[in-house]
C-alpha cells in the first residue's frame, strides 16, 4: 500500500471529547457527577468504558444495576459500530464535548446486541474483518495468517496499539501492482434517514476500462442523492472519520487510509446543518 503513514497515525489517534451522565431515573445513593473520557474514535464503546461504568458503580446498589448502555438524544447507540461512526451519524454537527447518558435498566432488546463480555467484542471485529478480506483479497490473506496473527490484530485494538496493529493489518492492504487495487472495496454507507441499517454492494476500485474509481463513482453508484450538482443546494454531508473527504478522492486510497481496523469504510451520509 502507499505509505500514507503519518495519515493512519492520525486516524488511529483521533479522539472524541465525551461527558457522560447517569440516566436521570436511576436510583442512586447520592448524586452521580458526569465522567469525562477521550473516547477512540477506532474503538468500541463497550470496549473503552470500564471506567464509566465504575465511577457510576461507587453511587449505585448492586441490585440497581443491570447490563450498561448509551443513548444520545434518545437514540440508543450501537456498541458493534466504532465509536467514530457514532459520532459522525448522530452527533457531527453539535457542540462538543458529546453527551453520552448511560443506562443500567431497561435494556433495549429491539435496538441493541448484548454485550457481555469483551470476547463478543473480539468476535464481532474478527468477523468484520474476514468479510472485507473475502472482498479485497477471496480471503487469500487472512486464511494465511496464524491465530496468533488474529490474535495480534484483536490486541492492538484492545490496547490502543498502533504500531502492534499495522504491523499486522499492512498485509490486509496489500494487493498485486498490476491489479491496481483490491477486488472489491469493503464499505458500508449508513443514513440516518433512513430504516436501513446500511447500504452495502459490490463495488469495484478500478472500472472494466482502467479508470480508476472515486468517492464520487461510487456515491452515484450506491446512493446518488447524496450527491449535489451546486453547493448552494447541498442537501448531505458525506463523512467519513470526522471529515468530508473530497468526491475526486480515490476509492482504493480511502480504502487502504480511511478505512476503520475492520478494514470496512465506514461512509455517514448526513444531513447537511441548515445555517
Amino acid at each position: 500500500m502507499a505509505d500514507d503513514k503519518d495519515v493512519l497515525r492520525d486516524v488511529w489517534f483521533g479522539r472524541i471529547p465525551t461527558c457522560f451522565t447517569l440516566y436521570q431515573d436511576e436510583i442512586t445513593e447520592r448524586e452521580a457527577e458526569p465522567f469525562y473520557l477521550l473516547l477512540p474514535r477506532m474503538s468500541y464503546l463497550t470496549l473503552v468504558t470500564d471506567k464509566v461504568k465504575k465511577h457510576f458503580l461507587k453511587v449505585m446498589k448492586a441490585e440497581d444495576v443491570e447490563e450498561m448502555w448509551f443513548d444520545f438524544e434518545g437514540t440508543s447507540l450501537k456498541w458493534h459500530y466504532p465509536i467514530g461512526l457514532l459520532f459522525d451519524l448522530h452527533a457531527s454537527n453539535t457542540a462538543l464535548p458529546w453527551s453520552i447518558t448511560v443506562h443500567f435498566k431497561n435494556f433495549p432488546e429491539r435496538d441493541l446486541l448484548h454485550c457481555p463480555s469483551n470476547s463478543v467484542i473480539e468476535a464481532h471485529f474478527m468477523s468484520s474483518i474476514k468479510e472485507a478480506d473475502a472482498l479485497k483479497h477471496k480471503s487469500q490473506v487472512i486464511n494465511d495468517m496464524q491465530k496468533k496473527d488474529h490474535k495480534q490484530l484483536w490486541m492492538g485494538l484492545q490496547n490502543d496499539k498502533f504500531d502492534q496493529f499495522w504491523a499486522m493489518n499492512r498485509k490486509l492492504m496489500e494487493y498485486p501492482t498490476e491489479e491496481g487495487g483490491f477486488r472489491y472495496i469493503p464499505f458500508r454507507i449508513y443514513l440516518t434517514m433512513s430504516d436501513r441499517p446500511f447500504i452495502q454492494k459490490l463495488f469495484r476500485p478500478i472500472s472494466p476500462d482502467g479508470h480508476t474509481h472515486t468517492l464520487g463513482d461510487l456515491l452515484k453508484e450506491v446512493y446518488p442523492m447524496a450527491i449535489s450538482n451546486d453547493e448552494e443546494s447541498k442537501h448531505y454531508q458525506v463523512v467519513i472519520h470526522g471529515i468530508e473527504p473530497l468526491l475526486e478522492t480515490p476509492l482504493q486510497w480511502l480504502s487502504e487510509h480511511l478505512s476503520h481496523p475492520d478494514n470496512f469504510l465506514h461512509i455517514s451520509v448526513i444531513p447537511a446543518p441548515s445555517d
